[in-house]
């Protein structure tokens, strides 16, 4: 930050604040906002004076045209007004939310001492105040910050190089939820692997930042790749760093890490304490991910599917919410968590579909155990603010609602034979500490303060102590109320009040007009003590009103000193138990999963998969999940399922190809991409939508459907286009499956003809991979004379009265026209611009030419395809000949009638 701030004469820079002259120049406060900014670069800061945050000079611009809140300043600065704005302590969550969602990074200035202890160094001293806390996109943990349903992942990326190819390894680590995780990767898929993750704050050597080679990565990721110095990711230091975290001598009992894998996880953690400041958020153990354990999804494929957001970002619409059954936030995360990793172990993959079976059917089990889930609270993210000291009684409860739901759970469970995760849940739930629930149940009052310092959350009979101290509270108020009737008949003033302020605390209060009885004698002086005269009132005190007050004042201090002290204690017996509940918020994650893909199978009449190590990819009657219930909630029409059979043919080793023509709008898209998102939910461990499905484990999944640019690169649709087919042609092998759309179609037509033609060579011979590839050069459908493997197949139109119906049926063959001038008939084009159209069609298509396509094959290096018949001149339509034998002045009407028929019935 920078930047020079014009404040209206002259202008200076946040990093002339921390000159010698700036700070001689300053008030003493002023002097210790400037001294605290400059240890913190790059963060706005929230300085604390009394009940607001309040910011200065550039950074009160900033915040000020960020949150639309009014710009003031407070004196001047080197003859300069020094601008401000300033947010209320209560209400920080909400303006905090607004800056970390446009990528601002803000440091937490709090007074770390009492304004008492400031003033016995003297009447002009100033409070000490420190950065508590760091927050980040990244390392939030409020409640009101983070989406319930979605991980919030700091994610930090290392390289090591060595003699040959650098090695990357990424860490992520979720502090709201302690999730710790490691991986390697390469720089060909580092960008597909962090999206798969969808970090919050990605943080990284500045060397990497502005390594030339990997510019385009950090292009994609914008403001959530941060650079930070390299030393944070030094190797050498790594397993010390991340040893003393866990308060370990050695990670032999973590696994066995790579260099590049312990320095990402020890920046991670460094980033974490440097951002926490004194506090430590009860991290898990880091579990080693193994990149061949998922199915690889390239950038351009996740967002073509659209499998978490659609293309405009949208959660609605996406393949995620479209199967999202889940009850608990812990169970959506789960969700998503594996959707975008799906997995190529068969036997995993199959015990999820065993616990999705066995709820199915035991729906009056599954349907008890969502009941119960849906009132279970997200405890990893209430152990996590208490860890860090910033957790309330409402999280307390949080803790103890979730041990009572899980015990209910393991009770409905354990009357059951369970599949194996389903007997894994049973065990975290079974293993989570029955005591800790007893205690925060015995202690914890039915109805709780937000935050702990209001006081009032600790139940009657929790505390002896406390219950005496209460009383007193409570005895003297109603003193209070009987001192009130008390002066009130000594002196005549019915009307005589006893009210309470911050300022004067307890006093007595009439009216002017009825002051005299409490003025008058010497007496009534002694007793009435003055305090205050008002406009319309006059306020005393007495003798024992101010006794009363110090008793009242100190029962209620007492009083909260008592349910701190059993906060604290609550606290940290809920911490010492952080393994134990957070892997039974797992279990309880795992389950809530596992019944809501049973509702969903039962819902949408899906099937359960069959998953193995084979290369078949056979789907019977397959379906769109999101169009299919797009359809519903529209009253449409019933989606048309489609079969796909793309297993190795007889004799052969690898999966067919598909060649698939058709019109536009006659479904080629959807059927495309169904049977990629039917592969990633069978993959995910999920039933789906279809008749039956057996499909060999996919290592890749490449989908290019749509077409799309990226001008700020300076890419054309069609360099984009091209860019992505040859990441899949480069990269798919024969466990692959490639989903094709119009390749070629951005370029001349011979062009784009022969990239779809070698595209598809490739495919057949070079990855030997499964695939659909769709497409409207009908001229490549000769290609399955002579490639083995590859096979046509058309949507079905039908035609009637020059009218194109779309059956969105797929079957074999070969469509013979794309049905382009019906589909823009449908889309509103002028009449005579379709008519035209029409005319030029027929122009070109009667012209005496050949086919290209027999061209083409003659010319093949690798493939002598017999050439196809040769196109013949066309004569004269049978139309044209019928008008041209007419006679028309011989004809009599009936006869004209009759040739007109028979004209119309020669059209057809």
């Amino acid at each position: 930050m920078n930047a020079r701030i014009d404040t209206g004469n002259e202008a200076f820079s946040a990093a002339e604040l921390a000159t010698a002259e700036s700070r001689a120049s300053a008030t003493p406060m002023m002097e210790q906002f400037i001294e605290i900014k400059a240890n913190n670069p790059g963060s706005l800061l929230f300085y604390r004076m009394g009940d607001f945050y309040e910011l200065f000079f550039e950074d009160a611009l900033e915040a000020s045209r960020a949150l639309g809140i009014t710009l003031t300043k407070r004196g001047q600065h080197m003859g300069q007004d020094i601008p401000m704005c300033g947010v209320p302590v209560h209400a920080a969550d909400d303006y905090l939310q607004k800056l970390i969602s446009l990528g601002f990074r803000v440091a937490v200035c709090e007074q770390i001492e009492d304004p008492a202890e400031a003033k016995k160094r003297g009447a002009k001293s100033v409070v000490r105040r420190d950065v508590v806390r760091l927050v980040t996109p990244g390392t939030i943990t409020e409640e009101k910050l983070l989406s319930p349903t979605e991980s919030n992942y700091l994610m930090a990326l290392a390289r090591i190089r060595g003699s040959a190819e650098a090695q990357f390894a990424l860490a992520w680590i979720d502090i709201s939820t302690g999730v710790f995780r490691l991986a390697e990767t390469e720089a060909s898929r580092l960008l597909a692997d962090i999206l798969r993750i969808d970090p919050r704050e990605l943080i990284l050597p500045d060397t990497i930042f502005h390594d030339p080679e990997l510019k385009p990565v950090f292009d994609v990721l914008g403001r959530t790749a941060v650079p930070q110095p390299a030393v944070l990711f030094d190797s050498a230091s790594a397993e010390g760093r991340i040893a003393r975290y866990f308060g370990v001598a050695t990670l032999d009992g973590f696994g066995t890490f790579s260099r590049a894998e312990l320095a990402a996880a020890a920046a991670a953690v460094a980033y974490v304490e440097k951002t926490q400041i004194a506090e430590r958020p009860p991290l898990g153990k880091p579990e080693r991910e193994s990149a061949a354990s998922t199915l690889f999804i390239d950038p351009a494929t996740r967002a073509n599917l659209e499998l978490a957001r659609t293309l405009s970002g949208d959660r609605n619409g996406s393949l995620l919410k479209a199967i999202d059954r889940t009850v608990t936030g812990g169970g959506a995360r789960l969700l998503a968590e594996r959707l975008m990793s799906p997995l190529t172990d068969p036997t995993r993959i199959n015990a999820r579909l065993d616990s999705i079976g066995f709820l199915i059917g035991e729906p009056l089990l599954c349907g008890n155990l969502r009941d119960t889930l849906k009132h279970v609270p997200d405890m990893p993210r209430a152990l996590s603010r208490l860890a860090l000291d910033r957790g309330g009684p409402r999280d307390l409860w949080a803790i103890r609602q979730g041990l009572e739901a899980a015990g209910g759970l393991a009770a409905m469970l354990g009357k059951a034979m369970l599949p194996e995760e389903l007997g894994q849940a049973l065990s975290g739930l079974q293993a989570l500490p029955a005591a800790l629930e007893k205690l925060l149940a015995e202690t914890l009052a039915d109805e709780l303060p937000l935050l702990k310092r209001d006081g009032g959350f600790l139940r009657d009979g929790a505390s002896t102590e406390l219950d005496e101290v209460r009383a007193l509270r409570d005895q003297s108020r109603r003193v209070i109320a009987g001192l009130q009737l008390q002066y009130a008949e000594e002196t005549g003033i019915r009307s005589l009040k006893i009210k309470h302020n911050n300022v004067l605390g307890y006093f007595i209060e009439v009216t002017a007009g009825n002051a005299s009885p409490m003025t008058e004698t010497a007496d009534a002086k002694a007793r009435f003590i003055h305090r205050q005269t008002m406009a319309n009132a006059m306020r005393f005190t007495t003798t024992e009103l101010a006794d009363l007050e110090s008793r009242i004042a100190n029962a209620a201090d007492q009083a909260l000193t008592i349910e701190l002290e059993a906060f604290d204690r609550m606290t940290a017996a809920v911490v010492a138990e952080a393994e134990a509940i957070k892997s039974g918020a797992r279990a309880l994650a795992v389950i809530d999963v596992a019944a809501g893909l049973a509702l969903l199978a039962e819902e949408q009449a899906y099937c359960r998969p069959q998953v193995d190590g084979s290369k078949m990819f056979a789907i019977e009657a397959g379906r769109h999940p999101v169009v299919e219930q797009a359809l519903r909630r529209q009253a449409g029409g019933p989606f048309v399922a489609n079969h796909c059979d793309l297993s190795p043919k007889t004799g052969d080793r690898d999966g067919a190809i598909w060649l698939l023509t058709g019109p536009n709008m006659g479904g080629k898209s959807t059927f495309l991409r169904q049977n990629a998102l039917i592969a990633i939910l069978a993959q995910i461990g999920s039933f789906v939508p279809a008749e039956a499905a057996h499909i060999g484990v996919v290592d890749r999944l490449f989908s290019r459907v749509g077409a799309s640019d990226d001008l700020a690169r300076g890419r054309s649709t069609f360099m984009v286009e091209m860019v992505e087919t040859a990441a899949i042609l480069n990269q798919a092998s024969d466990r692959s499956l490639v989903i094709l759309d119009e390749i070629g179609r951005g370029t001349a037509t011979f062009d784009g003809l022969s990239i779809a033609w070698a595209a598809v060579e490739h495919l057949h011979e070079a990855n030997r991979c499964r695939g659909l590839f769709a497409t409207h050069f009908h001229e490549l459908t000769v290609l399955s004379e002579k490639l083995g493997r590859l096979s046509n197949a058309t949507m079905r139109v039908k035609e009637w009265e020059g009218h194109v119906i779309f059956l969105h049926e797929v079957g074999p063959g070969a469509a013979d026209r794309s049905y382009g001038i019906q589909v823009a008939r449908l889309a509103g084009l002028p009449a005579s611009v379709v008519e035209r159209a029409r005319d030029v069609l027929t122009r070109l298509e009667d012209a005496d030419r050949k086919n290209p396509a027999s061209q083409l094959i003659d010319d093949l290096p690798l493939f002598q395809i017999a050439v196809r018949r040769e196109d013949t001149a066309r004569g004269p339509s049978k139309v044209e000949e019928a008008l041209k034998a007419m006679s028309l002045d011989d004809m009599t009407p009936r006869e004209a009638m009759d040739a007109l028929y028979d004209l119309k019935k020669k059209l057809k």
